[in-house]
């Protein structure tokens, strides 16, 4: 059996435990690594049979990650709008992965094209607002869209926003991810 990363372990305790509790594992951050206690945003996406199971994050960093994963995880699995909750049977099949973000960067652009160029594919995860919608794909979205013209295509739609074009008052951001999986 292979040895898992210990936030990887305390995502799947956390889904474990909202399987018989309903809510997340609650952690105590001073027993934890002190760079895990750190204020840290972060993605919990789950796999299932090689197909998305859920996923839930935030963009900014709120509370210790330590927290933020364990409470990503069960919302992931529990409270992801697009999935029905995680059934028992599923837990031990999950592959969970974990995204800890980078703080955004703002990307200066006034069009469409501009972005595009500035885009580094596999590299950036991507957070776009326009019109009071948001929304970000991360860095391993490249993988399934690695133009940048279907990346943000894919992301506009996401947001809600018309497939192509600059809405006024458009902003962008750019964020790089360290990687977390078994």
């Amino acid at each position: 059996m292979t040895t898992r990363h210990p936030l990887i372990e305390l995502a799947r305790a956390s889904i474990a435990h909202g399987l018989e509790h309903g809510h997340a594992l609650p952690v105590r951050v001073e027993e934890h690594p002190a760079e895990w206690q750190a204020e840290r945003a972060c993605f919990v996406t789950l796999n299932l049979e090689q197909r998305l199971r859920g996923c839930i994050g935030n963009l900014q960093p709120i509370q210790p990650l330590v927290r933020d994963v364990a409470e990503n995880a069960f919302n992931a699995a529990f409270r992801d709008p697009r999935f029905a909750p995680l059934h028992p049977a599923e837990l031990d099949a999950l592959d969970i992965h974990i995204s800890i973000l980078g703080l955004p960067e703002i990307i200066a652009a006034g069009s469409e094209q501009e972005l595009l160029g500035q885009l580094r594919p596999g590299r950036d995860g991507l957070i776009i607002e326009a019109r009071g919608r948001r929304a970000t794909f991360l860095p391993s979205v490249w993988a399934q869209l690695p133009k940048p013209a279907d990346f943000l295509m894919q992301l506009r739609h996401k947001a809600g926003l018309p497939p192509r074009g600059w809405e006024e008052g458009m902003r962008a951001w750019r964020y790089g991810v360290d990687e977390i999986s078994h």
